[in-house]
């Protein structure tokens, strides 16, 4: 019978379903994977980076100011945007889509800090991205954006926040979290590893009764390891490198946000950290 209501986004099936949305966010769980990490000191994002042919020339027009090596350099990635100076978001999914999107975002970013001199606060940024997106399952002759986000951003009221959105307009702040391929595995290990260490050095302290349990939030350092691990545990590969995932990190420095790629190298020496942190666990 749902072959009879698949064919529209404006029709719900008896059961009360909305065929072409659900087939959008299963088109995004077959998308490279990305994490999102919220940490004490700043937000992680991390993403598998499917290098097609070593022959493609990276994207001019949609290059942004990334920090690399310690300067500030134009560089294009085809997962992380910078919105504006105080939000960033990893994509999975359809990138022709995010592009439509993430120019909306950047749209009412100026637009709010030209009318009133500050910065929008990231979740009515979040919001109105999201109101774009429902619009799309509500009128007849268009299409859900086959597109999933992570959206990291700062503001003085909220600090650091962790925003996750789908095609049918819905989001959700996270403390950690994962979209695309394999993403149920990703949550699973961020469940049982998120805030651990840092909950370890907190052992031995009084615990009130009946007082819920916060989860000790990792740092920057730590969130990067966390990052790693799960793409390690999301991506197909055998072998973990550089070259198949990119690491993202938003620090705030003198007030300002500082949006950072991590170089080769930086990766590099973040997945070794891991290595030997696992075989130090097989050996123990």
């Amino acid at each position: 019978m749902a072959r009879r209501y698949d064919s529209s986004t404006t029709t719900f099936s008896p059961e009360g379903r909305l065929h072409q949305v659900e087939y959008a966010i299963e088109a995004i769980n077959n998308a490279g994977t990305c994490v999102g990490i919220l940490a004490k000191d700043g937000i992680v994002m991390a993403s598998e980076k499917r290098v097609t042919s070593g022959l493609l020339a990276p994207s001019k027009a949609g290059s942004t100011s990334f920090l690399i090596h310690g300067s500030e350099s134009r560089t294009s990635s085809e997962k992380t945007y910078k919105l504006c100076q105080h939000a960033a978001c990893n994509v999975a999914g359809l990138t022709a889509d995010a592009n439509i999107l993430i120019d909306q975002a950047r749209l009412k970013a100026g637009r709010y800090e030209y009318q009133y001199c500050e910065e929008i606060p990231i979740e009515q940024l979040v919001e109105h991205v999201c109101n774009y997106k429902q619009a799309y399952t509500q009128y007849g002759g268009l299409r859900p954006f086959g597109v999933a986000f992570l959206f990291a951003g700062y503001d003085q009221h909220n600090g650091f926040q962790l925003y996750q959105s789908d095609p049918s307009g819905n989001y959700s702040g996270w403390k950690a979290t994962v979209i695309g391929a394999n993403n149920q595995a990703g949550k699973s290990l961020l469940k049982n590893e998120y805030g651990s260490s840092s909950a370890e050095e907190k052992e031995g302290e009084m615990k009130v009764e009946g007082v819920a349990e916060e989860i000790a939030m990792p740092d920057i350092n730590e969130a990067l390891r966390l990052a790693v691990k799960v793409l390690n545990k999301t991506m197909d590969a055998t072998a973990t490198s550089p070259e198949k995932m990119e690491l993202f990190c938003m620090t705030l420095k003198d007030g300002a946000c500082v949006h950072k790629i991590m170089s080769k190298e930086e990766t590099q020496k973040v997945i070794d950290e891991v290595e030997a942190e696992s075989s130090a666990a097989g050996d123990s």
